[in-house]
């Protein structure tokens, strides 16, 4: 069973920065694309950042351009996990985080973390 379990969320203020983790487990994590999305409420989830596999642990990374230059996204295979390092947070950020895996398998989301920045 996949399990992707999103943690590190919390209040902070304009222009602090907050580190987002994600662990899954019941999969091949190194062969998996693996991103971070968020909704804010009222609207859509929306795209943040992506590690997308090429193979042979390789990855390309993609950010949305609302948070290129502030957001850093890595992961580390050996522990199946997922960060999103978020730097210069602005009260546009306040939503809720999702950790996403996309494979051969199946795309797989986490439960949610709520990130809120306060002005």
């Amino acid at each position: 069973q996949v399990r992707l379990v999103e943690s590190g969320g919390g209040l902070v203020q304009t222009g602090g920065s907050l580190r987002l983790s994600c662990v899954a487990s019941g999969l091949s994590f190194s062969s998996y694309s693996v991103g971070w999305f968020r909704q804010a409420p009222g609207k859509d989830r929306e795209f943040v950042a992506q590690l997308r596999w090429r193979g042979s642990n390789v990855y390309s990374a993609d950010y949305a351009d609302s948070v290129k230059d502030r957001f850093t996204i890595s992961r580390d295979n050996a522990k199946n996990l997922l960060y999103l390092q978020m730097n210069t947070l602005k009260p546009e950020d306040t939503a809720v985080y999702y950790c996403n895996a996309q494979g051969d398998l199946g795309a797989y989301w986490g439960q949610g973390t709520q990130v809120t920045v306060s002005s």
